[in-house]
């Protein structure tokens, strides 16, 4: 009877050991609100605070683009069995809640789609730059972090993308899951479209340097959507970012060493889609390497 009741104790010990281990490892979660002059509006922002780091700059900034949808997709559990695991190094995450006028916010800073959208997007990179950094950095006590990253999911990645390809001192990676890189100067539907020269980002890509600390992540699903505009038998989203991709080797940058391209199969334009593929895009960013025993 002794030994069974020490068996229990320590069991129950072992157990409670763990359970501690899992809570030191749970990410904390801050909301703030920021009343941005540039956009107008107030601006929701999560952080998502790495566990057990009490100086930030130890940890890398993750900036992401429709935080909302973090929320949805239940971000928090996600990062905490990462680090639960040990499979990725501290990761500081802002996860940017979008307005009700996305489409003019999350445009490409320097061009106009055909349709005009994307008129704010200029003053949307002023509220990163100038309000939301510096708030960060205050609030959380830190001038600076190991590296910064941005990501986004549709329109969110085509920003996400613009921002860090115009702006590559700043960061270090980025992330885009279905990423709009359809978006054009001049209407598909018109005589003289081009894929080849309208599409904004990649003319964005041929016209700029390489940078070669840059790195990049996209993820694509093969039920994105339906259309096909040039009739190749490849939805346009896979043609687009691939286009994207081709783009990026032309000035330098190398598949696998710089590029990560992942294609899911029956993946879709959706929240469930992009969470099952962001612990992939975690541990391409910031996984910690395991040692391989003799």
């Amino acid at each position: 009877m002794f030994r069974k009741g020490r068996l229990f104790i320590n069991l129950l010990c072992l157990f409670l050991n763990y359970m501690m281990n899992v809570k030191q490892k749970a990410v904390v979660i801050d909301k703030h609100i920021l009343t941005s002059t540039y956009l107008c509006r107030d601006v929701s922002i999560d952080c998502y605070l790495p566990p057990q780091v009490t100086n930030f700059s130890e940890a890398s900034l993750l900036l992401i683009n429709d935080g909302q949808d973090l929320v949805t997709m239940g971000f928090n559990k996600i990062l905490d069995k990462l680090n639960q695991n040990d499979e990725i190094k501290p990761l500081f995450c802002v996860g940017i809640h979008c307005a009700a006028d996305r489409k003019n916010e999350y445009g490409t800073a320097k061009y106009l789609d055909f349709m005009g959208r994307g008129v704010k997007a200029p003053l949307f990179n002023q509220f990163v730059f100038k309000e939301l950094l510096p708030f960060i950095r205050l609030t959380y006590k830190t001038n600076s972090f190991k590296d910064k990253a941005y990501a986004g999911f549709s329109l969110g990645g085509l920003c996400a993308m613009d921002i860090v390809w115009n702006n590559p001192i700043e960061f270090t990676k980025v992330g885009a899951f279905s990423g709009s890189f359809w978006w054009r100067n001049k209407d598909q539907d018109a005589e003289d479209f081009n894929e080849d020269t309208d599409r904004i980002m990649h003319r964005q890509i041929r016209e700029g340097n390489y940078a070669p600390w840059l790195k990049f992540f996209f993820e694509v699903g093969t039920k994105d959507e339906t259309a096909d505009r040039n009739n190749n038998g490849i939805i346009d989203a896979i043609d687009d970012t691939l286009g994207l991709i081709t783009e990026l080797e032309k000035i330098g940058y190398k598949k696998e060493r710089d590029i990560k391209y992942v294609e899911l199969k029956d993946g879709t334009h959706d929240v469930p889609t992009w969470a099952s593929a962001f612990p992939a895009f975690l541990k391409w960013g910031w996984g910690v390497e395991k040692e391989v025993m003799d």
